[in-house]
């Protein structure tokens, strides 16, 4: 957050196109020192500045002068410090007392300069809630007046304005100005209270504030009636850019096909500006801007924008204002908002509430349940949002760390929200999807040859299995292969989902889990059961003749089915990896292994250590010394999985898909498409190729525009928590300033905010 540009009594103040992390404004700075006509509306506007706000400060060892600022709020941030910046520093905030330090404008002289501390009783805090747009301080000047500065957005700041006010035509247009460079932008106004005036209204704000019943609404009423006949004396604008990658981020999620829609408290053209600059919005697109003000035209401009966008041959965006978007959410026009939203390439709902942001989301997933949302955000007002979705995403930053807490994952910077769907989200879906079926297998497999069984047997209750042989399959001769499938899958590398968003697409569609897919491994498990058992019972059919003069018994061909069921499951695990490793290898050799090794120890064990295993004894000799045993090892694992590698060689060959065709480009080593399609012969399938293609096109410039229609309506950019367990003026009001030490223990037993803040788009739907 950088304090960019200001507007005091009508004349604008800063350069938009400057670099520097600092406001630095010589103007403004001689107008003071040299008492001018604009002298007094400069002190005013910055008094107001380094008054009105919830900053609280910790001592500065090393430059006392310069204290370091707390903020709840980024933009409160950068406020106070451009005030500093301009020699009036906030200094410290007692329980009822806030001092500045103010260069003397009578000091315009060479020199030192002079500095006058002045100390201001703080009355009241009236707090920014989502619903006011604004916030407010009453303040006791050292002459004894009583002060009223209030900050917000112009929508409710110019309705509460007193009449004839000789900034409020220049203002207003400095505003759409500073909005057209994408900046952030608040009202600050004033306004004299009478001694018994405020002495009333307190009353009635005391009331209101220790009510049992409708407290919220209440403190709003008494709000409302003191701020009043305010006199409007400047503008702020404050410019909030874009991190790194956010751009690039935002092409390749919609490369993936991912629907990102942009809900913010900015104003119009400060969400559109920022829109081109992130490529949500190119150059060529339609805009549709939906900013009505009442139920009729709003419908109305629904109906038309749908007729505009069948007949429309470029790609069409959506920009709906806070006031419209209150209509549009209404019962009567919910589905067609919808559905003209869900056919526009890009939406933008500005000037949206908290609240608003979580309907838009609640919107999707009850129109259309079949659609998964992800809602992103960083600070407090966009909680309810990232609550509503059915994944949230919290940004840890400079807005704190509320929505970081209402997350179900947090990021340090928006650019990681692609490597955290295209990667890590598409190999988690892989991974699982894989995990559940596998599962299902593997104990189809095994149990439902008991059913088998139970058939050739008559029904007569005989087990085919030693219990502690079934006790420990599930426990430790099959237990590795779905933790390596779990952990380790991956049917593409990191660096080519990265590159090529569409490989995402899989997981979108569902092709891995659904149905069709699921009844397909309950079919092949029964399919497997049945071989095994069936050539089993063939080899061991007759009964095997030992050279002791012993014969095969139910156990030892429990045991050799047993051997085949593991042998073939872990196998099968190995068929359906997509990426060995060592750890792969481990696991499903390891598992073969491990019952190879338990069986000879187990059958050997009884009555010499353990109390049970008796019907197991000898097993392991009998088995090993059976050619028919070791003939069944290779010819049952090879019959059963015969099938399923003719499967899938035929579908990786003849039905090529996006991700074979990367897994065969890395495979190759090669990253260049071209250089690929001329080093495999024969080409694969023309519609992955142009897939491909696509993926490797840059999405195009951004470019500047705004959108056609109205004018527009001005909105504000202002980040604040509200609804704590601690309210705002609480704290402020109990920090002291005074204390040699930080007071950071007092700070965190009242749930202050995290001072980080990071400022996002926040895209809610995918």
């Amino acid at each position: 957050m950088i304090f960019r540009q200001c507007s005091a009594g009508g004349v604008v103040y800063g350069d938009h196109s400057s670099t520097q992390e600092t406001f630095i404004d010589t103007t403004m700075t001689q107008n003071l020192r040299m008492n001018t006509p604009q002298a007094g509306i400069i002190h005013e506007f910055l008094l107001a500045v380094s008054l009105c706000h919830t900053v609280v400060t910790e001592p500065n060892p090393d430059q006392p002068n310069k204290p370091i600022y707390l903020a709840a709020s980024p933009d409160e941030a950068a406020l106070v410090k451009a005030a500093a910046s301009l020699d009036y520093t906030f200094l410290k905030r007692e329980p009822n007392h806030i001092s500045v330090r103010v260069r003397s404008r009578a000091d315009n002289r060479g020199g030192e300069p002079k500095y006058d501390v002045l100390n201001y009783e703080l009355l009241e805090v009236l707090e920014f809630t989502s619903e006011r747009k604004r916030m407010s301080v009453l303040v006791r000047t050292p002459e004894g007046r009583i002060l009223l500065m209030c900050k917000g957005a112009d929508s409710v700041i110019c309705d509460r304005l007193a009449p004839h006010q000789p900034y409020l035509d220049r203002t207003i247009a400095q505003l759409d100005e500073f909005a057209g460079h994408g900046f952030r932008t608040l009202c600050i106004a004033t306004t004299e209270i009478a001694p018994e005036f405020y002495t009333e209204w307190k009353k009635q704000f005391v009331i209101a504030a220790t009510s049992m019943d409708r407290r919220k609404e209440k403190i709003a009423e008494a709000c409302n009636v003191i701020e009043r006949n305010l006199q409007l004396i400047g503008a702020t604008a404050i410019e909030d850019r874009l991190q790194e990658g956010v751009p690039e981020c935002i092409a390749q999620l919609r490369k993936a096909d991912i629907k990102v829609w942009v809900l913010t408290g900015d104003k119009m053209e400060t969400a559109v500006n920022i829109g081109h600059s992130c490529n949500l919005l190119t150059k060529g697109m339609t805009l549709f801007t939906l900013n009505e003000t009442s139920l009729d035209r709003v419908r109305e401009m629904l109906y038309k924008f749908r007729g505009e966008l069948h007949d429309a041959s470029a790609p069409c965006g959506l920009i709906v204002d806070g006031r419209a978007l209150h209509y549009a959410l209404s019962v009567d026009l919910r589905k067609d908002f919808f559905d003209l939203a869900t056919q526009c390439k890009a939406v933008i709902c500005c000037r949206a509430s908290p609240i608003q942001k979580a309907d838009v989301v609640s919107l999707v997933r009850v129109t259309n349940p079949r659609d998964i949302t992800l809602a992103i955000g960083d600070g407090a007002n966009d909680v309810a949002m990232i609550q509503t979705a059915h994944i949230g995403v919290g940004i840890s930053g400079k807005e704190g760390l509320q929505a970081v807490c209402a997350s179900d994952y947090a990021i340090g910077q928006f650019r990681f929200l692609q490597r955290l769907l295209l990667v890590h989200g598409a190999w988690s879906y892989e991974r699982i999807s894989k995990l559940i079926l596998y599962c299902y297998h593997k104990n189809i497999c095994l149990y439902v040859m008991q059913f088998y069984f139970a058939i050739t047997s008559g029904f007569s209750g005989v087990t085919m299995f030693e219990r502690w042989t079934i006790g420990l399959y599930n426990i430790c001769f099959t237990a590795a292969p779905p933790f390596i499938i779990g952990i380790f899958d991956r049917s593409c590398s990191a660096d080519s989902r990265m590159r090529y968003p569409i490989l995402y697409g899989v997981s979108q569609r569902g092709e891995l889990f659904n149905y069709a897919v699921f009844w397909r491994w309950i079919f092949s498990s029964l399919i497997h059961a049945a071989v095994i058992f069936s050539l089993t019972y063939g080899i061991f059919f007759q009964g095997v003749l030992w050279s002791d003069g012993q014969m095969s018994g139910g156990f030892l061909f429990g045991a050799a089915a047993f051997t085949y069921v593991i042998v073939v499951v872990c196998l099968k695990a190995g068929l359906e990896t997509s990426s060995w490793s060592v750890f792969t290898h481990v696991g499903i050799w390891g598992s073969i292994v491990s019952w190879f090794v338990f069986l000879p120890i187990y059958s050997k064990i009884w009555p010499h250590f353990l109390g049970f295993g008796e019907d197991f004894v000898g097993i392991a000799d009998a088995m090993f010394s059976s050619w028919l045993f070791w003939f069944g090892l290779i010819f049952i694992p090879i019959t059963t999985l015969l099938f399923d590698v003719l499967y899938k060689a035929v579908n990786n060959t003849g039905y090529t898909s996006v991700v074979d065709t990367v897994r065969r480009m890395e495979s190759l080593g090669i990253t260049d498409l071209d250089v690929f399609l001329d080093v495999v012969k024969p080409r694969p399938l023309l519609e992955n190729v142009t897939l491909l293609g696509m993926m490797g096109r840059h999405a195009p410039t951004s470019a500047t525009a705004t959108p056609a229609g109205p004018p527009q309506q001005r909105g504000y950019a202002f980040s604040q928590d509200e609804g704590g367990a601690v309210s705002q003026a609480r704290v402020v009001s109990l920090y002291g300033a005074t204390d040699s030490v930080p007071n950071r223990e007092r700070m965190q037993r009242l749930s202050v905010n995290s001072l980080q803040r990071v400022h996002p788009l926040q895209p809610p739907y995918h």
